[in-house]
């Protein structure tokens, strides 16, 4: 039975890194940003939601810390964007607030950042071919 949940929560995991992927793509062209890859953070981490290093992988937490249920798809974009805004900003200085805000309001008006509203569950996400733009080759 456990290890039936742990397929499960890899599958959900998988499909939400697929998401993010496609969604990382859209605003990181829009934007002439690169990044390396999106990744999920480890289980352990619990004291940040994502992270961007300087090689540009983003790593992001996909659950919550107490529950383990997958996050709001909505927090895992605003986390998506606080990340990319670092590829162009490593600190969090007023233009980095400012170019977060333009990501942010880019990603709403595409329809991939929707807080406050009933997101799909994790398994209902589409998992589509992942395409190259905004990643480094």
């Amino acid at each position: 039975m456990k290890s039936r949940k742990n397929q499960k929560d890899r599958e959900i995991s998988r499909s939400l890194i697929a998401r993010l992927n496609r969604d990382a793509e859209q605003v990181a062209w829009r934007f002439g940003l690169n990044y390396r890859s999106i990744e999920p953070e480890r289980a352990n981490v619990k004291t940040r939601y994502g992270i961007c290093y300087e090689d540009g992988v983003i790593k992001i937490r996909l659950r919550h810390v107490v529950t383990g249920r997958p996050l709001r798809y909505s927090s895992l974009v605003s986390t998506l964007c606080h990340e990319l805004a670092h590829l162009r900003h490593f600190n969090h200085g007023v233009r980095f607030r400012v170019f977060n805000m333009e990501l942010l309001e880019f990603a709403r008006a595409q329809g991939i950042y929707r807080p406050g509203r009933r997101e799909p569950k994790p398994e209902e996400a589409q998992v589509g071919e992942q395409r190259g733009p905004g990643r480094l080759r």
